[in-house]
């Protein structure tokens, strides 16, 4: 028998991490055996399900790159399909009738917390003839549960989990406006769609127990479980907006590429020995349900963003470039030309490995496809500032191209620059060059050098200063420069 999963989320929101990991055991699952992993969206709350949450849900696993196989199935499409299972069970004479009111309910709920005892539903109306029903109440329709014996949950992650049937009282299978419940839906679209193992949070453990008894009411056979452990924030309460992201969207926004959020998700409750770095190949090979771990996964941000920075390190260049381009025009205020993209695909090699997450790539890179004349940091503006002054302090000696320009060090280094043609404009020659400019002048490389960089970066730490002329081309370099004499002249 083919192997058969389902992800099945409420579209009442973003696509939560938790979701997403639970998502992303069913594909790995599915593949590890080959079989068939289908998404279902469960919609039928119809008050809060909306088509901005499905598309961000749809959206979210896009992104992570976990396809699904056949059509999306809309729950709420289905509704009609478990009615007719209910009135089944009805006919059978597995499921009954109920009549009491909500005033009847509720002080049914006021005895059981009087005597201490767990509220339930009593089962006034189990064995009743319909006959003696109240005119004009609409009735829901109850499943006849065994009170006998108990019922196990055969789990895959959990173990063997038994609960006695006395604990679980005749759950509403259809309300009396005919609309279906939760736990009937489930079991039958579960059922329609041929699943073979349901792998969930372990938050529907409880729901199991009842599915397990609508399971056998309808004589169908009971899938297996696994009931994941839920995600924990870094202080072990459960995840939550006040840990940071919760939801795929953010994570995308926040900078981490998908498969390093794969990786993470999937070292988090599941383990293949000390390997962290597992590339989905890996995964899907090694994946299966007996190395999830029971204890609950603790979300730790600075593992990911290892992790991340590990993904963004090995990452192709014109990827990097591609997500990289966006997040700068959205800084800019305006598309990047050409030059200017590949500028930033030359400087990637220098770039990706300082950097954690697609933020700092862009934030690190920025400086490559500023307009001029570039905005300077506060440090950076000084040293600019400050060139003549460091000028000053040493003898004045012909300038090697023998011109004497006004200005200090940046002026003189423009002008001897500039005798470097553009098919020699590469870091070797230039560091070269500039070496050569400083031993004639008889000062450190770094005097010249700390004003260069500001000027071209506008920082005072950027990547390699020649690979950063290199990157800039001739052009742009002596244009920066000139900007920054400028400013001298101007201060």
């Amino acid at each position: 028998m083919s192997t058969v999963v389902r992800f099945a989320p409420s579209p009442t929101g973003f696509l939560h991490i938790g979701g997403a990991r639970t998502a992303l055991f069913n594909w790995l699952f599915a593949r590890h055996h080959g079989g068939v992993f289908r998404l279902r969206i469960e919609d039928t709350d119809r008050a809060r399900s909306t088509p901005e949450a499905v598309a961000a849900i749809v959206d979210g696993l896009k992104w992570l790159g976990l396809s699904w196989d056949d059509e999306i199935v809309y729950q709420s499409a289905r509704a009609p399909r478990h009615a007719e299972i209910a009135r089944q069970l009805l006919a059978a004479g597995r499921a009954y009738r109920c009549y009491c009111t909500p005033a009847e309910l509720e002080a049914m709920r006021e005895r059981a917390r009087a005597e201490k005892r767990s509220v339930r539903y009593d089962g006034t109306w189990r064995d009743r003839d319909p006959s003696e029903a109240p005119p004009g109440v609409a009735p829901v329709i109850r499943l006849k549960a065994p009170h006998q014996g108990s019922t196990t949950i055969h789990d895959r992650v959990q173990g063997d989990v038994t609960v006695a049937n006395s604990e679980l009282d005749d759950l509403i299978i259809l309300r009396a406006d005919s609309s279906p419940t939760y736990n009937l839906s489930v079991v039958v679209d579960d059922h329609g769609m041929a699943v073979t193992h349901v792998i969930r949070g372990d938050d529907h453990l409880n729901n199991a127990f009842r599915q397990t008894q609508i399971y056998h009411a309808l004589d169908w056979p009971v899938p297996e479980f696994a009931h994941v452990p839920l995600i924990h924030g870094p202080d072990g309460a459960k995840m939550s907006k006040r840990h940071g992201a919760v939801g795929i969207d953010a994570y995308r926004d926040l900078g981490y590429l998908p498969e390093a959020l794969r990786n993470y998700l999937l070292r988090l409750g599941w383990s293949h020995g000390d390997d962290e770095i597992i590339s989905t190949e890996q995964a899907i090979a090694w994946f299966d349900l007996d190395a999830v771990g029971r204890a609950p996964a603790r979300f730790d941000f600075a593992k990911l963003d290892n992790l991340n920075g590990h993904y963004i390190r090995t990452a192709d260049d014109a990827r990097l470039t591609a997500f990289v381009a966006g997040r700068l025009e959205g800084m800019l205020g305006h598309p990047l030309g050409e030059a200017a993209c590949d500028r930033l695909r030359r400087a990637m090699p220098e770039l990706k490995p300082r950097a954690k997450t697609l933020i700092e790539l862009a934030e690190k890179g920025r400086f490559y496809v500023a307009d001029r004349p570039i905005a300077y940091e506060p440090r950076a503006r000084v040293q600019i500032s400050n060139d003549m002054a460091e000028y000053s302090r040493f003898p004045t000696r012909p300038h090697p191209t023998g011109a004497f320009p006004s200005g200090g060090w940046l002026a003189r280094a423009g002008e001897y620059l500039k005798t470097i043609n553009e098919g020699d404009w590469n870091k070797g020659r230039l560091s070269k060059k500039l070496y050569e400019f400083a031993s004639h002048n008889n000062v450190n490389i770094g005097i010249i050098a700390q004003p260069l960089r500001a000027a071209l970066t506008g920082s005072t730490a950027s990547p390699g200063l020649f690979e950063v002329m290199e990157v800039l081309g001739r052009e742009e370099t002596l244009g920066r420069i000139a900007d920054a004499v400028d400013l001298t002249a101007a201060s």
